[in-house]
């Protein structure tokens, strides 16, 4: 892609409004623009970058033998009725009446819309155990929307159900996809956690959250510095009896192994055991071997646009973005400098330009007609991993330099070995 027909968006200044880094900079990045309050538009790059989340995300889940499908964001309040959590959501679930005065709410979760059609679709218990998922728009009406994208009302979600015959099937069912999140959050190459955690307004028997960690988070973590014994620091607090979390500080473990260490964490991901709390309340039945049952369910959430944003809160400096290698939206820039032999210059920019497309390799060729030092402030904001530099100094010794995201002076590489260089 060229720079000079690609909408970059990129800004000199953190917006005004902006409390915590990632916010800032998606906003010098271009990758969001705001709408209203807690509602924001993704510009390109940030669409790409959002696009890779989603891409891994969906990978993962399709290996682990999840079937894709696609539900409604506005939902029938009636089946909230149904489920007697229109009023236990509260204020964050927003309700509508159409112009036939039949009430409606936008979607915060799908656990209602996900049993009702399963009423249809799923007959025999052959059919079981069985996992459908869903990457969509979710709506929160958040009291005071804050942090960007990291608590906005409109978000983008995956959202997963499990459906078995008997608890059994549903541990085996719950333990696949956490496999198969430790597999996606691999993938992010992020530093994440898993915590117990509580259920919440999803409810249900058992819950872990997967946290990403950052000193912004929002959630006190404890966790084992010998085991994989971990918690969300609020809950341990219940379980026991009120302690302030932070008298938690180097305390024994209480799985015995070690001694606890706390961090702050961005929660990402929630896995949950619903058992039979939906299907009972909304008369979901399948026909077993010998008689009708309602089936166990389980309840698997990722926040993708969240994901963006945490990404950043771990992994940034004072220049801009520094992306994990499988989230960054180019893997390489080109950037055309001090071109005395203008034509010269362009040409060889093509060249490799061209080079990086026949290797299959991303690449955003900053053709702007900007001075070097606002095309090097721009790659550096976004984050672009590598950027290869050319100008007379190409031309001259035949030389390329690239420069890596976090060096601090470009190094000299031959043509010849560009490619595994980028690669590698």
């Amino acid at each position: 892609m060229k720079a000079s027909q690609f909408i970059l968006g990129t800004q000199r200044e953190n917006p005004a409004d902006a409390e915590i880094i990632s916010h800032k900079m998606m906003i010098r990045a271009g990758l969001v623009r705001q709408v209203s309050s807690g509602i924001y538009n993704w510009l390109p790059m940030g669409k790409k970058v959002l696009q890779k989340v989603e891409n891994i995300i969906r990978t993962e889940m399709d290996n682990a033998g999840a079937q894709e499908i696609l539900m409604p964001m506005v939902q029938p309040a009636s089946l909230w009725e149904d489920s007697g959590r229109i009023n236990q959501y509260g204020q964050e679930l927003l309700t509508f009446s159409d112009r036939h005065e039949n009430k409606f709410c936008l979607g915060p979760t799908h656990e209602e819309i996900i049993t009702d059609l399963c009423k249809n679709l799923l007959t025999s218990y052959k059919q079981l155990p069985i996992t459908l998922y869903q990457i969509q728009t979710k709506f929160r009406d958040e009291i005071r929307p804050r942090f960007g994208v990291m608590r906005s009302r409109e978000f983008i979600m995956k959202d997963a159900y499990s459906f078995d015959l008997d608890k059994e099937s549903l541990e085996r069912s719950y333990s696949n996809m956490k496999e198969a999140y430790v597999r996606i959050f691999d993938s992010l190459g992020l530093d994440y956690r898993v915590v117990k955690a509580d259920s919440g307004a999803i409810g249900g028997s058992d819950s872990e959250e997967f946290h990403v960690l950052a000193d912004s988070g929002e959630d006190l973590l404890a966790f084992s510095d010998k085991s994989d014994y971990a918690i969300n620091a609020e809950l341990l607090n219940e379980l026991q009896e009120g302690q302030d979390p932070y008298s938690l500080d180097g305390k024994p473990s209480p799985d015995g192994k070690g001694s606890l260490k706390l961090k702050k964490g961005i929660e990402v991901g929630h896995i949950f055991k619903l058992g039979k709390k939906y299907s009972e309340v909304m008369n979901l039945k399948i026909q077993g071997e010998d008689q009708e049952v309602n089936p166990e369910m389980g309840c698997y959430g990722i926040g993708a646009s969240r994901i963006v944003a945490a990404s950043i809160e771990q992994n940034h400096d004072d220049k801009g973005i520094i992306w994990p290698k499988s989230l960054a939206p180019f893997a390489v820039a080109i950037v055309e400098v001090n071109p005395k032999k203008k034509d010269d210059i362009h040409k060889k920019c093509l060249e490799i330009y061209q080079l990086f497309k026949d290797n299959e390799i991303e690449v955003l060729w900053d053709d702007r007609d900007k001075r070097p030092g606002v095309k090097f402030t721009d790659m550096e904001v976004i984050g672009m991993p590598l950027t290869v530099i050319i100008g007379d100094r190409t031309l001259e010794t035949g030389e390329i330099e690239v420069k890596g995201r976090q060096d601090e002076k470009p190094k000299l590489v031959s043509h010849q070995d560009l490619i595994s260089i980028v690669k590698g």
